[in-house]
Formats: C-alpha cells, sequence, structure tokens
C-alpha cells in the first residue's frame, strides 16, 4: 500500500475510533500484523506501557531465555515502535564465564552438577526500554541494555550498551552515530514527557509532536514544561 493511501486509511480509522484503547491487541481493524503488546503479555515479568506495538505477533516469543529462576525483567516504556524480527535476549542466556569452559553442565541432569551461585553468572540486571524508542527490524537487544527516551536503533542492529536518550544507534556493535536533536530540545523532551499525558493532552500536542520545524517546537515547548 503506498504511503499517501496508507496514512489516509489510517486517518479514517482514527476517526471511526475517537477514543484510542490500549487494551486491544489489534488498534487496526483487519490488520493483525499490528499489536499493542501490553495486552497481549502473559509473563509477569514483562511490563509494558500503553500504546507500544509490536510489528508481527506474539511478542512474548520475541524474549527469550527469559527463566522464572533469574527473575529479570523486561520493561518497556508507552509509544514505543517495536518492528518485526527484534529480539529481547534476557540473562538466562548468559553462561558462567569465570570458569576454564563455558558449557552448561547443570541444565543436563544426568551430568550430576549443581547450578552455580548467581553470583558466578554473568547476570546484567533488567532490560529496560524508555518511551516512544523506535525499535527497527531485526534488531537484537542483550540483556541488562537501558535504552532512553526517544532512542531510534536501526534494523538488524545488535545492541549490548545503554543507548542514550533521543540517540540514533546502529550496527554490530551497535554505536551511536548521533543525536536526533540538539541539547537543548532534548533536555525539553525530556521534561515534557508527553507520553505520560492524558489522550486528550496528547491529542491536542500532536501538531507539535509530529513537526519537522524543529525550532518552531522548542519555541512552542518551552511554554509547556
Amino acid at each position: 500500500m503506498a504511503t499517501a493511501h496508507w496514512a489516509a486509511f489510517l486517518r479514517g480509522k482514527m476517526k471511526d475510533n475517537k477514543i484510542p484503547n490500549p487494551n486491544t491487541i489489534f488498534p487496526i481493524p483487519n490488520i493483525d500484523t499490528i499489536t499493542y503488546v501490553k495486552p497481549s503479555i502473559k509473563n509477569p515479568n514483562i511490563i509494558v506501557g500503553d500504546f507500544t506495538y509490536f510489528g508481527d505477533k506474539d511478542f512474548e516469543k520475541h524474549v527469550t531465555h527469559h527463566y522464572d529462576f533469574i527473575g529479570d525483567k523486561l520493561i518497556i516504556g508507552k509509544f514505543c515502535q517495536i518492528a518485526a524480527g527484534v529480539e529481547f535476549l534476557m540473562n538466562g542466556a548468559n553462561h558462567q564465564m569465570n570458569a576454564v569452559s563455558t558449557y552448561p553442565f547443570y541444565i543436563f541432569g544426568t551430568w550430576e552438577q549443581s547450578a552455580p551461585d548467581k553470583k558466578e553468572l554473568p547476570l546484567k540486571g533488567d532490560t529496560i526500554v524508555g518511551n516512544d524508542v523506535w525499535i527497527g527490524q531485526n534488531v537484537t537487544i542483550l540483556p541488562g541494555v537501558h535504552i532512553g527516551n526517544g532512542a531510534i536503533i536501526g534494523a538488524n542492529s545488535v545492541v549490548g550498551k545503554n543507548v542514550e536518550p533521543y540517540s540514533v544507534v546502529i550496527g554490530n556493535p551497535a554505536k551511536e552515530i548521533r543525536k536526533r536533536f540538539d541539547d537543548e530540545l532534548i533536555e525539553i523532551m525530556e521534561k515534557l514527557k508527553w507520553w505520560d499525558k492524558s489522550i486528550e493532552e496528547i491529542k491536542s500536542l500532536i501538531p507539535i509532536l509530529t513537526c519537522s520545524d524543529l525550532n518552531n517546537v522548542k519555541e512552542v515547548l518551552r511554554n509547556k514544561i
């Protein structure tokens, strides 16, 4: 579907449903490859904010090595855009690295090895994604990574380090190639926290949130924080 036709289609659907509902699994009628993540998940260790969507079905299948006995969490903010093929590797993927062998004998009961203490494993903590983050297709996010608000992760990247707010990273390993905005606008956006506002307030902000005249955006938003 051409971009202009797609935009017109979405505008029509928005008019049909004037109150956005974050608890609708398939927010676009007759399209089952765009899903709101929050209402689709069952694992209590995956916490996702309103209106974050995934460009496929069954988001939990893309959170791998996520074992209850480790207890790490995947926490994703609001209004994130997660493309198809994205995979979150959790801490259960890590092997003991402070011994001469990395082989996990303990997961195969026949080797009669006790599981190592958690302190012996390279556990990196929770994986945290901020708000309004765009994660491109086939990105892999490694355990314990923190991604700041408004960041963009380029397609096919492998993210092993923290990502600063409103930065663009790409590659394997993913590296920052630029900031999206100057320091002043980043500071304004971090203070504004538009994703925490009411639906009506967000609707009123859409013209400025989607404006490419960044000087005008700064001027308008200075008066809103």
